[in-house]
């Protein structure tokens, strides 16, 4: 009987969590087609207007660390009331905002608060669902993501055609509704063990990935020198500390380090499908933004339905099963752009669906494996810094493409391309199936034809 009622809060729990996701989706994505209104707004440059959604990304990646540390000593319960009431502050003042700063102020704050969102995405089913049904409750949990992804391009065109770009704050203010359900079902967790937190060990680390950031996005070269400094430094804590914010046994944990990279690998490969394809279809195909949103818009829908039939594959057939799937899907994806970057947009909405649906049992498969190589006390910080490489990879990886875009490209890598246009969006697509290929190969031979299913370590 109680692994039953477990089992009817973990759902309860999964379906408030969808609900939020979508709304965090639609936070980040929706500021994307308005950057250029805020710009003339506030008479700013390209740079500058640039820091909305890349402070945003950066306080997001670096608080969901911290909110998954403090989750392995504080009640979730708590931790998601003041997160999603501090995001919720956030939208206010971006909603009544009159210079710039005052935009800025409000979407940092929409972060520090928004950051408990994924932190919470990777505990619940962890801790309300047995390992075998984990698959099916992350993949519904990624429902939520790409109902979000779906909505946030529509949501936003049609609140911009009515009225000012500001009332898209209000969207993130629904967040509000939830927390009454959080408090009713995550009600029965108890605190972890009191202990002292390592505060100076988590600001080097949130320092060490700003300017590693900073350096990527701005070309300054004495900042990723900084934060190689801050990052010895943080590596040098963590080993003297005797309650570090990061225990070095973590890293110790061949597997769990191992999945941890190739999930910064295909987090950043996987971004290309949300930078690279409005450029391409802007850039090839001369789309306004609304059409561009209305071809990417069956992808995201398609993951949504698909999200959780990912999720059961993983329960019946392993990990590795949906990730080999997954990378079949992706290679589908990246080489089909490749080889038809200047096929009708329709056939370019086609070839999305195969890389969205992809990406999504790629990160359902990797967030389940990753889980199950933690011990229970673990779980929290383990699961945050997964999250975090997420973020960081999507900023590196946005970065890096921008500005091989920048630089163009004549020649065609891929032979079969005959299309006279878009050759460097063709390469780069083209070098990613090619990367894709490699970590398929390197994951099959690290783990095997069949993932082995087993418990998590309770410590």
């Amino acid at each position: 009987m109680q692994v039953e009622g477990s089992n009817q809060i973990g759902e309860k729990l999964i379906r408030i969590l969808m609900f939020t996701l979508a709304l965090s989706a639609m936070n980040v994505l929706m500021f994307n087609f308005v950057l250029s209104d805020i710009r003339e707004a506030f008479h700013l440059t390209t740079a500058q207007v640039s820091w909305v959604t890349s402070s945003y990304s950066l306080i997001y990646g670096i608080g969901t660390v911290i909110y998954g540390k403090l989750a392995d000593r504080y009640k979730l319960q708590n931790l998601v009331t003041y997160g999603l009431g501090f995001m919720a502050f956030g939208s206010l003042i971006g909603l009544v905002s009159q210079t710039f700063w005052m935009v800025l102020v409000g979407r940092c704050l929409q972060a520090i608060g928004a950051a408990v969102i994924p932190a919470t995405a990777m505990l619940i089913p962890v801790r309300y669902f047995a390992p075998e049904r984990r698959g099916a409750a992350t993949g519904m949990a990624f429902v939520g993501l790409s109902l979000g992804s779906a909505l946030g391009p529509v949501v936003s065109a049609f609140i911009v055609s009515v009225t000012h770009w500001r009332w898209l704050f209000c969207i993130s203010l629904l967040i509000l509704i939830t927390i009454p359900f959080y408090r009713k079902y995550l009600k029965d967790e108890q605190e972890g063990i009191p202990s002292n937190f390592d505060w100076i060990g988590g600001m080097l680390l949130a320092t060490t990935v700003t300017f590693l950031l900073l350096g990527v996005t701005s070309g300054i070269w004495w900042f990723p020198i900084f934060g190689l400094i801050t990052g010895i430094m943080f590596v040098l804590r963590i080993q003297y500390v005797s309650e570090p914010f990061v225990q070095p046994m973590l890293f110790r944990n061949k597997s769990y380090t191992l999945r941890l990279t190739i999930a910064f690998l295909i987090s950043g490969i996987g971004f290309s499908l949300h930078f690279l394809s409005p450029l391409l279809l802007a850039h090839v195909h001369q789309l306004t933004p609304s059409w561009i949103g209305f071809v990417m818009v069956p992808a995201a829908i398609a993951s949504a339905i698909l999200g959780r039939k990912g999720g059961k594959l993983a329960d019946l057939k392993g990990n590795s099963f949906l990730f080999f799937v997954a990378s079949g899907s992706l290679v589908a994806c990246f080489s089909l752009l490749s080889t038809f970057i200047g096929v009708s947009a329709v056939w370019i909405a086609i070839f999305l669906i195969f890389g969205n649906v992809g990406q999504t049992f790629m990160m359902i498969a990797l967030a389940n494996s990753v889980s199950m190589t933690l011990h229970k006390e673990q779980a929290g910080v383990g699961m945050g810094l997964l999250s975090m490489i997420n973020f960081i990879a999507g900023a590196v990886a946005s970065g890096v493409y921008g500005k091989v875009v920048d630089l163009g490209s004549d020649v065609r890598f891929n032979p079969i391309n005959f299309y006279p246009t878009g050759s460097v969006y063709s390469n780069i697509f083209l070098v990613l199936t090619m990367l894709h290929v490699g970590i398929l190969v390197f994951y099959y031979l690290q783990f095997g034809k069949v993932e082995r299913k087993s418990v998590p370590l309770e410590g």
